[in-house]
């Protein structure tokens, strides 16, 4: 682990965070008042101020002292705070919640960047810089469940990680995080529950609306987006209330990439203890030309592809969302609510490539450093070994339609007993086949190019063309065009996923209050979900490389306007030192894919003529499957108390059976087409059926004991499970990288993965000093079996003739372990201003096959620190959430060189202001330090740059009309 893990800016990352916060409310405090003018105050008006400052201190209002009490409405931080604590205080099991400044009003625009202001949760983000994946507790997205209502959601992605960008916030009233386990309470989750929150229509008696319209833009892309939002509710009597919401936003993005996308190249090492045998492609690297790997050329690294360039992504999202409640008696409560959301989200990027993976005779003048090649030159006369600068177009296709529908019955049949009943049904799709594309345009002119590893980002470069054209200087003054460009791969791609889940679920109370036991409660489950994915490419027919090599076309001979774009971006890179190419040249696909389609009946220079549709995506049955499990459980929980405690224990008895259908082809002919350039050919696929099943039993207790009014100590104990990743269960397998080159076999999983399990402990000590203030401490640990992990084997012979593959499996490993502290703050004075905190430090590890590591994707210490003000017309807050480095992937090129993402700060801060009763302004800052991720590779004595995402920062400017 790097020194940087134990710094004493790391160790309590809360310090360097005042002053980022300080920074942030003061610009709020200039900014603020240009939005609006104070109003001068009615007497009535000042009464209504005085009665909602009444009502946050928590005083009741009377109309006099014979009428029933007035209900009045809290809305704002202070009172989103104040619930979510009041949630916490009296939650049953260790939780922390976000909720609702106001009806349809989430405190972010992203939900998962609401939840990383709670204590152990971090998150990961997506293009443009949004919150997309939740993580607990330093356990990743997929060992959390995701809820809404107490209902899972269904996926777009291929396991059951939620990805929280395609559920608009404002849709959401609140979110819950339950961090230990109790037997009434779903399974599946070991670093935590996340459970979403919809409003009832009886939150707010009466009729109540809020209309919000947003407009953005970021600073360094320069572009803008907007959104609109609805939310209405209203109760009639006392019996139906009904709430629905609309949104729809449309916002654009951009984020600046960098990174080794080829990975780096690394030479065997001869001592087997050593358990490393290279990933040199082009053979090892060879300093002195010898031809032989010497000793001190042994494990020897060097750069294999890096590029850079920029995403542009255009995000539109649009949700319904509705809820109709029926309380036709004091015994019976009917809810049907539903919610149907539609994520709109292509990203295109573009970017340029640099092949320097190292062969014989593709490199002089190489300078060697602690073990890396830090320098070399390309100027060897085969065309083929020159560097041939490329064009990259990535192209993203996700389109993701989403839906969850249900009903809820509860009854009290007596006095005594009480019955809930819920069916629902939670679907998302996502049909992105043959849409994804990796193409690649490939310049043609010799060169002489020579590439400086300067521990930036990006190496400098240099190249300079047979005609004295400079890369840099021509392509920023357009000297570049198409006939500089010859056709290369033409990678298209992308998988069809549809996921539906179905549950029903039929719980019990039995109020006891007999020997410490206030309830008895117990219920049965049963839930059914079929995931099926169907990849489409053009990998399985040997389509990418089919305008390749000597079938290459020149593009200025292919016509069609193919290179119809010159980027110059608005600082782009700006962040980044060293001398690359700043501008450069951009393609879209579908000009490119037009153009190829005209070019059939052309010849082709390996006889016949083009066509097209031979490169066109197909059906792959690798990595296609169809996985159903079902699930049947039962629980049943005793709550106790006592004078000043109270507890729960119970079981909850878990059956799951696995149906997954996957399909295999062997490889019946393999051709060369060139260094790195394999054309395979697959047998007829033949289908692969898998039925397994486990059965778990999961006991757990909690206890609190009330030491006054104000201090308790919770303590929990459980065992927990996490099921595997949906396509860890599908026997799948694929050989698709040896078109490239790399000879690995890499199997998707099998039915038989057993499940993670794990034995849990929680204790948390909980002040609530004052009102509306709390000092919390909280200790876990987790004892993780059956964890999931892959296996490598090299020199497998798999019935290629004259090539041995790589094989890599999903295994269960051994053990992995977690254990963490959190403190929690949060203090509100009267006068406005309040203060919130937070600090998770894990320590975690895991062992496989013998073999103690990191487990990847872990934050060792996040925290959060929240300023806010509230008093009067004016709401001012700001909040910084730091994310510490962490390991990201194990391994990456032998035992130790582990890929770390660094530290990361990223700080929002909000002013709005009530001009009256009915109408509300507001501005936001998003990313206010204009964070970057970065990405390291490096085993302690060696350090390598490995990736770059710039996401610049945004300003947000909203007014909410409510009635």
């Amino acid at each position: 682990m790097s020194a940087r893990l134990h710094s004493p800016q790391t160790r309590f990352a809360l310090r360097p965070l005042a002053a980022a916060m300080l920074a942030a409310l003061g610009w709020l405090a200039v900014a603020a008042p240009a939005l609006a003018q104070d109003a001068p105050k009615t007497d009535a008006a000042q009464a209504e101020t005085q009665a909602a400052k009444d009502a946050k201190d928590g005083k009741e209002i009377k109309k006099d002292a014979d009428q029933t009490l007035d209900r009045v409405e809290i809305s704002g931080t202070r009172a989103s705070l104040q619930r979510s604590l009041n949630l916490k205080r009296n939650a049953a099991a260790v939780q922390d919640s976000i909720s609702a400044t106001e009806l349809g009003r989430f405190p972010d625009d992203n939900v998962a960047d609401s939840l990383s202001h709670i204590t152990g949760v971090s998150i990961s983000r997506t293009a443009g810089g949004e919150g997309q994946k939740v993580s607990v507790r330093g356990l990743g997205p997929e060992y959390t469940l995701t809820t809404f209502n107490g209902r899972i959601l269904a996926t777009d992605g291929e396991g059951r990680d939620f990805a929280f960008d395609v559920l608009p916030s404002d849709i959401i009233n609140g979110a819950d995080v339950v961090k230990s386990a109790q037997a009434s309470v779903m399974e599946g989750a070991i670093g935590g529950l996340v459970n979403l929150r919809s409003a009832s229509p009886f939150d707010q008696p009466g009729q109540h609306g809020l209309l919000r319209v947003e407009g953005d833009r970021n600073t360094m892309s320069k572009l803008n987006g907007g959104k609109i939002s609805g939310t209405y509710s209203n109760t009639f009597g006392k019996e139906l209330g009904v709430l629905v919401g609309v949104v729809y936003a449309d916002r654009k993005v951009r984020t600046d990439t960098a990174g080794n996308d080829g990975g780096w190249t690394r030479n065997p090492i001869s001592d087997p203890a050593a358990n490393w045998t290279g990933n040199a492609w082009g053979g090892n690297i060879d300093p002195n030309g010898n031809g032989v790997l010497d000793p001190d050329e042994e494990g020897l690294i060097g750069p294999g592809q890096f590029r850079v360039g920029s995403i542009m992504e255009q995000k539109k999202r649009l949700a319904l969302s509705g809820k109709v409640e029926w309380r036709p008696s004091d015994s019976v409560k009917v809810v049907v609510d539903g919610i149907k959301t539609r994520l709109d989200s292509p990203q295109v990027g573009y970017q340029q490539s640099f092949y320097t993976l190292f062969a014989p005779g593709r490199w002089s003048d190489i300078k060697v450093q602690n073990g890396v090649v830090t320098g070399f030159t390309m100027n060897s006369a085969d065309p083929e070994q020159q560097l041939n600068p490329e064009l990259l177009n990535l192209t993203t296709h996700r389109v993701v339609d989403s839906a969850l529908y249900g009903a809820n019955v509860e009854w009290k049949a007596t006095e005594t007993l009480s019955f809930n009943g819920d069916l629902y049904q939670s679907s998302s799709k996502r049909h992105s086949g043959g849409q994804d594309t990796y193409t690649v345009l490939r310049m043609n002119q010799p060169n002489v190019t020579s590439v400086q590893l300067t521990g930036s980002q990006v190496p400098n470069i240099s190249t300079t063309f047979a005609d004295g054209r400079d890369l840099i200087s021509g392509l920023a003054n357009g000297l570049f065009g198409p006939k500089d460009f010859n056709t290369h791969y033409l990678g298209l791609s992308g998988d069809n996923i549809d996921d539906k889940i179905r549950g029903i679920t039929l719980n019990g109370a039995w109020t006891v209050d007999r020997f410490h036991v206030d309830t008895l409660r117990f219920g049965v489950s049963t839930t059914r979900r079929d995931k099926n994915r169907d990849l489409v490419d053009n990998a399985i027919n040997g389509g990418e490389n089919y305008y390749s090599g000597t079938n290459a076309i020149n593009v200025g001979t292919l016509g069609g306007n193919v290179l119809d774009q010159h980027l110059s971006l608005p600082n782009f890179m700006s962040g980044v030192s060293g001398s690359f190419p700043r501008s450069f040249l951009g393609f879209d696909v579908p000009n490119y894919l037009a153009a190829l389609q005209a070019y059939n009946g052309k010849p082709r220079p390996d006889g016949g003529t083009y066509d097209f549709s031979q490169a066109g995506p197909v059906w792959n049955p690798l990595q296609s499957y169809r996985v159903r499990e079902k699930t049947t459980s039962a629980f049943v929980q005793a709550d106790l108390s006592g004078d000043q405690w109270n507890a729960d224990v119970g079981v909850r008895l878990v059956r799951t059976k696995t149906t997954a259908k996957a399909w295999d082809a062997k490889i019946a002919s393999l051709t060369e087409n060139g260094p790195f350039n394999y054309t395979a050919v697959y047998a007829d696929p033949t289908e692969i059926v898998q039925d397994a099943s486990y059965t778990y039993g999961l006991p757990s207790a909690n206890f609190v004991w009330h030491f006054n009014d104000k201090l308790q100590l919770r303590l929990g104990a459980a065992k927990t499970m996490a099921r595997p990743s949906v396509e860890q269960l599908a026997p799948t397998s694929t050989t698709a990288s040896v078109a490239w080159g790399d000879f690995t076999q890499v199997y998707g999983g099998n039915a038989d993965l057993k499940p993670y399990s794990a034995k849990q402990y929680d204790a948390s000590l909980e002040w609530y000093y004052a009102r509306n203030s709390a000092l919390t401490f909280a200790v876990f640990q987790k004892n993780i079996k059956n964890q999931i992990t892959t296996s490598w084997e090299t020199g497998v012979d798999i019935g290629v003739p004259g090539h041995l593959f790589n094989v890599m499996k999903p295994i269960n490993g051994d053990t992995a372990r977690v254990r963490g502290m959190e403190i929690g703050f949060q203090h509100l004075w009267d006068n406005g201003f309040g203060v919130r905190a937070q600090y998770t430090r894990n320590n975690s590890k895991s062992v496989v096959a013998g073999v103690e590591g990191p487990l990847a994707g872990i934050a060792p210490a996040t925290s959060s620190l929240g300023l806010l003000y509230e008093k009067g017309p004016w709401s001012l807050s700001a909040t910084a959430d730091h994310t510490d480095e962490f390991v990201s992937a194990i391994n990456v090129i032998g035992p130790g060189f582990h890929e770390r993402a660094k530290a990361i700060t990223w700080l929002t801060a909000q002013a709005s202001y009530e001009v009256n009763e009915w109408l509300k302004i507001s501005i936001e800052g998003r990313n206010l330090t204009d964070a970057k991720q970065e990405y390291t590779l490096g085993n302690g004595a060696i350090t390598l740059p490995n990736g770059y995402n710039r996401w610049g920062r945004a300003f947000m400017l909203g007014a909410s009309l409510k009635f």
